[in-house]
């Protein structure tokens, strides 16, 4: 059995990047992680996105995750704020919004078990890690409707 997450010991100085990715009907694009122990939320619900390379920017990471991860260019890249993990990796995640208008089950899933869009209502209801949620959740607040 593995647990949700590896709790922080203190800030780290590690960075990542992650995208909410909505389509044209203001859904949510959303990843669905492994279930295998030594990754940071394990069988959850979560964004695209991971770790900052030495010498990346936040943009310069999210364009390749969103690569690596899914083979996904999507329009309007923005970035949004950052929040800190405090529960998992302690990492300090830069949020960007994205559009794309695809078939997710097209796209070549790299890693995890699946990627599916969400209505926002139905969100509730997922496994979401903690900062995830907080970042989805100040998203759909601000958007415009």
């Amino acid at each position: 059995m593995h647990s949700d997450t590896t709790t922080a010991k203190g800030p780290s100085t590690a960075r990542g990047a992650v995208a909410i990715i909505s389509n044209c009907g203001g859904e949510v694009l959303m990843h669905l992680r492994d279930d295998i122990d030594g990754i940071a939320w394990p069988a959850h619900w979560s964004l695209l996105g991971g770790g900052t390379d030495l010498g990346e920017t936040p943009t310069e990471t999210i364009t390749r995750e969103l690569d690596e991860e899914a083979g996904l260019t999507a329009r309007d890249l923005t970035e949004l704020f950052e929040i800190r993990d405090e529960a998992g990796s302690g990492q300090l995640i830069t949020f960007f919004s994205a559009s794309w208008d695809g078939d997710e089950t097209s796209l070549p899933l790299a890693e995890g078990v699946k990627l599916q869009f969400f209505a926002p209502e139905h969100l509730p209801v997922l496994t979401i890690p903690p900062f995830i949620r907080d970042g989805i959740t100040r998203y759909l607040v601000a958007r415009p409707t």
